[in-house]
Parts: C-alpha cells; sequence; structure tokens
C-alpha cells in the first residue's frame, strides 16, 4: 500500500509553528462533536422529565478525549494519526446509567465510569482474540467489497448533521437557543465551505494544508459581523453566534471521577449489571466502525494498521483509551471520522501532529477563555466544514472499491445492499440496545459477501480434490 498524496507522512516532523497549526485544525475538526455529547447527555427529555440533570462537563470530555488519544498513540506505536473523541454510540448506555441512578448523580458518575470499563474489556477480549487468531479471517469476510461501502457508509449517514448545522448558529449549550435566520447561517456556512475549497485547491505550501483554519476564521468573521450588526439594531435574525457564552464560563473541568468519588455508598449488584446490559452490546456494534475507519486511514496513509501495529493494538487502544477518557470526561472515546477526512484532506498524517491537538485539547479545558471561543463557533460554520469532512470519508470509501468487479454478482448485491441499507438508516433495537446503521448495513453486507461465495467455496474444494 502506498500513497504519494501526502505532503507529511506518519513518521514526518513539521516545524513548531507549522504542527500548532495543524494541531489546532485537528481541535477544530473533532471539537464540535466531541463536545456535544455531554450536552446531549444534559439536556435528554426523559431524563430531564425524570428530574435528571447530569450537568456532564464539555471541557472535561475535552480532556478526557486528549488523554485518551495518547493513551491510544502510545498502543499503536504511534503508527496510527487518528485523534479519539467522544462516542455517540454510547450516549443511551450513558443516559441509561443516569436513569439507574436515579436522583443520585454521584452513583450515575461512577456508572459512567464501569460502563466504559465494562465497553473497554470487550475491546481487550476481541484484541486478545485477534492476537491469537491473526486478522486473516477478516480479510475473507469483509473484503473491498464489504468495508469499501461501509466507510462510504460512515459519511453518508453523518450528511444529514452536516446538511442540518449549516442552518444553526451557536447551540452548543444548554441556554443557547438559536436565533439566527436559517438564510443568514446558511450563508455564513457556504463562505466557509466556499474559502476551505479555495484554499484546498488553489493554495500554496501553507494554505493548502490548512484550509479548514482559514475556512472557520472566515466564517465566523462573517458570523460575527452579522451578530454584531443584530445586537446593535436589537434583531435577534442576524445573532449566529452566542456571545453569552462568556459570561458563564467554567475555568476547571468537572471530572468524572471526582463527582462519581461519593457514589460508592449507593452502589449495589444490580445497578452494576444494568450498566454492563447498557454499555456491552454497544461495543460489539462500535467494533464493527473500529475495523471501518482504520480500514479508511490505512488507505489514506498507505499503510495496513491491521497488520501493523496490528489490530489487536488498535483495538486495545481504543478500548484502554475509552477507559481513561470516561474516568475524566464520562464519554467513552472512539476513532474520530472527522479526524480521518482532515488528514485525508490536508495530506498532513503526521502522528507529531496528533500529539500536540492532544496536549492542546488537556491544555484548554483548563483555559477557560480559549474554551469558551471554541464554543462560539456556530453550528453553520462547522456544517461548511464537515461537508467536505464527511464527503470526504464518503469518497474514501467509494475509492476502494474502484478495483472491484462489479460485472461479478455477488460484488454488485454485497454492494447495493450495504448502501442501500446504510443510506436507508436501516436500525434495529433489541431492548436497550440500537444497532447503527452502520452497523446493520456491515452485517448485512458481511452475510451477503458469504452467502455469495458459497458456490466459490464449494467449486474451491472440487477442484482441490480433483488435483489430487
Amino acid at each position: 500500500m502506498k500513497n504519494t498524496n501526502l505532503v507529511y507522512g506518519v513518521k514526518d516532523r513539521p516545524g513548531f509553528f507549522k504542527t500548532l497549526v495543524f494541531a489546532l485544525q485537528q481541535v477544530l475538526a473533532i471539537l464540535a462533536a466531541t463536545i456535544v455529547v455531554p450536552v446531549i447527555i444534559n439536556t435528554d427529555k426523559d431524563l430531564n422529565a425524570l428530574g435528571i440533570f447530569a450537568n456532564m462537563s464539555q471541557s472535561a470530555a475535552l480532556f478526557g478525549a486528549g488523554v485518551g488519544t495518547i493513551i491510544y498513540l502510545l498502543f499503536t506505536k504511534f503508527k496510527s494519526p487518528v485523534f479519539l473523541g467522544s462516542s455517540f454510540a454510547f450516549i443511551a448506555p450513558m443516559c441509561a446509567a443516569f436513569a439507574g441512578a436515579g436522583s443520585f448523580l454521584a452513583l450515575g458518575y461512577l456508572g459512567l465510569i464501569i460502563g466504559a470499563v465494562f465497553a473497554g474489556l470487550v475491546y481487550v477480549i476481541i484484541a486478545i482474540a485477534v492476537k491469537f487468531a491473526g486478522t486473516k479471517w477478516i480479510d475473507k469476510i469483509m473484503p473491498a467489497a464489504v468495508i469499501g461501502p461501509t466507510v462510504a457508509i460512515i459519511g453518508l449517514s453523518l450528511s444529514t448533521n452536516a446538511i442540518g448545522d449549516l442552518f444553526k448558529g451557536s447551540v452548543l449549550t444548554v441556554e443557547a437557543v438559536p436565533t439566527a435566520s436559517p438564510w443568514i447561517a446558511l450563508l455564513c456556512g457556504l463562505i466557509t465551505l466556499a474559502v476551505v475549497i479555495i484554499c484546498s485547491v488553489y493554495g500554496k505550501k501553507m494554505t493548502k494544508i490548512i484550509p479548514f483554519i482559514i475556512g472557520i476564521g472566515a466564517g465566523y468573521v462573517v458570523a460575527a459581523i452579522f451578530t454584531v450588526i443584530g445586537i446593535l439594531t436589537k434583531n435577534p435574525a442576524l445573532e449566529v453566534i452566542n456571545f453569552a457564552l462568556f459570561n458563564n464560563m467554567t475555568w476547571l473541568p468537572d471530572f468524572s471521577f471526582i463527582k462519581a468519588f461519593s457514589g460508592f455508598g449507593q452502589i449495589n449488584a444490580a445497578y452494576i449489571a444494568g450498566v454492563a446490559v447498557a454499555y456491552v452490546p454497544v461495543a460489539f456494534v462500535v467494533f464493527a466502525e473500529h475495523l471501518a475507519d482504520h480500514k479508511n486511514i490505512s488507505s489514506i496513509i498507505g499503510e495496513d494498521l491491521l497488520n501493523s501495529p496490528g489490530l489487536h493494538r488498535t483495538l486495545l487502544g481504543d478500548g484502554v483509551g475509552s477507559m481513561v477518557g470516561a474516568f475524566f470526561g464520562g464519554c467513552p472515546n472512539t476513532t474520530y471520522g472527522e479526524s480521518v477526512g482532515c488528514v485525508a484532506i490536508s495530506g498532513n498524517a503526521s502522528v507529531v501532529t496528533i500529539i500536540t491537538a492532544a496536549i492542546i485539547c488537556i491544555i484548554s479545558a483548563f483555559f477557560a477563555p480559549f474554551m469558551t471561543l471554541l464554543a462560539t463557533i456556530p453550528s453553520c460554520v462547522m456544517g461548511g466544514v464537515c461537508v467536505t469532512l464527511y464527503g470526504f470519508i464518503a469518497v474514501s470509501g467509494l475509492k476502494m472499491i474502484q478495483k472491484v468487479d462489479l460485472s461479478d454478482n455477488r460484488n454488485l448485491f454485497t454492494v447495493s445492499v450495504i448502501l442501500i441499507a446504510g443510506v436507508g438508516g436501516m436500525t434495529l433495537k433489541i431492548g436497550a440496545v440500537t444497532i447503527t446503521s452502520i452497523a446493520c448495513a456491515l452485517i448485512l453486507g458481511i452475510l451477503v459477501n458469504l452467502l455469495g461465495n458459497i458456490k466459490c467455496k464449494k467449486e474451491s474444494k472440487e477442484t482441490e480434490e480433483e488435483n489430487k
């Protein structure tokens, strides 16, 4: 596997200033999704109806993502340039942990940590199995005809989020109510998108490598101009940015382990069992996405990460990183498609950049003005960036099936089923566990691929017997 499109390879070390800029770009790429997970838990209608207000910390989630990423890089021997952020797949289990705790919020926070440990252990167990069984079985049940469209689905499944964000202002906090006109928000988002494209296509040197920073900066400036005009003219329809966030800055992260400390007094076996039932099945579902993400980044950097450093190491890094991330921020982590897209579009796969981005997240968690400034970036601006990020993930998956023989009905049916199941949003709810559209599409694709290859296996066995 080779790739000549990278400006900086995995082992390359850009200069100090360049590294800082590249790292900031990575932070901006993963920021919105990472800190919005605790906001979703805080504003969950079912929990609020029960009188439960989690009050999870966004800065703690960012801190946990930074530490979790460093853990992941250590396990993967600094060979995988991917950032870990808060996982959306575990939102339902996290809500279940708080719901089971009732009015004892401390027990709920303890449940978040216990749940992450259960999920991490699933990864550890799978990693041990992979270590002894190898990865050849993965290539057999998940060839390019399966993994390619699955990667494409990861990007396509996020498309509604990107387009929806294009019409919104600042909505990253509980008290932030979008008041901006959808048309004004759309204009800011499209300007961001246009600047990103212009920088990436026509830019030279640094401009070409940091299109997201320049695009977000341009979109933010335009949004700020509209917001100031709106404030001066008392026209809420023009207020795209919620500058009121600076009035309620939190200087120190509310770490989960601190809040969970007093929860040991209320813990019991029934609660632990409930948390395990909520978290463990989801971990198996996220495993499928883990494979797809690493296949994708492997194709981008030109190195098969499933062989070196090995799938068992990426799983251990992801699993242990999730445990550590939840210990600090409550949110289990996962490899981020936004980070992969950022690597692909910028052409910068330097692991040093990812390490620096993780350090920036850890430090910024204690610097309220910087955290608040990042939080004020309106959704429409991030939506403009995510249109390219998510789109590139989808295109990366489609590239994987370029060499697949689609004139062979076995491959044609496999690709078709995955695309339709994924784009159609096929999900399965089994008890409290929801199998995502990505996981459903992948599982269905594997079954179709195996079904289509039964005859080939029989023919190969008959041929072997005849040769004997």
